[in-house]
């Protein structure tokens, strides 16, 4: 639940490989997001990140090798929705990158997928393209 006057915010893995980004859709979504969700009440944001990582991919992200990657909004009146702010992270990680139920599939995208994700998740697209991440 967001207070109100808040911003809705999101905590994000972005997990770069071979210069391709892990997605993943959820059941009865056409577009793919960063793995990742909303905190609970009193999480931080690495509290946050390792348990959505854990309920979405079945993975065991490294809270201590957390990396702010940036921190990307889209403001009010957005045609996607808005306002939106999306808190990204690099992490390493343990274990497989399995879908669990509530995750559709999986993929790994090149900055030609972009306009395969929502809005807030291209301008992530954009900043790892930028500094030559992401092909």
């Amino acid at each position: 639940m967001v207070e109100e006057g808040r911003v809705p915010e999101k905590v994000a893995w972005v997990l770069v490989r071979d210069a391709r980004v892990l997605v993943t859709r959820s059941h009865g979504r056409d577009r793919f997001y960063f793995p990742g969700g909303h905190r609970e009440p009193g999480e931080s944001d690495g509290e946050t990140l390792v348990r959505e990582v854990d309920e979405e991919l079945r993975a065991v992200i490294d809270p201590d090798s957390m990396v702010h990657v940036g921190t990307f909004e889209i403001g009010e009146g957005h045609p996607e929705h808005g306002p939106f702010r999306m808190i990204c992270y690099t992490a390493d990680h343990r274990g497989e990158l399995t879908p669990s139920r509530e995750i559709a599939e999986k993929a790994w995208f090149t900055y030609a997928d972009r306009g395969r994700v929502s809005a807030v998740d291209a301008m992530v697209f954009d900043a790892l393209h930028a500094t030559g991440r992401l092909s």
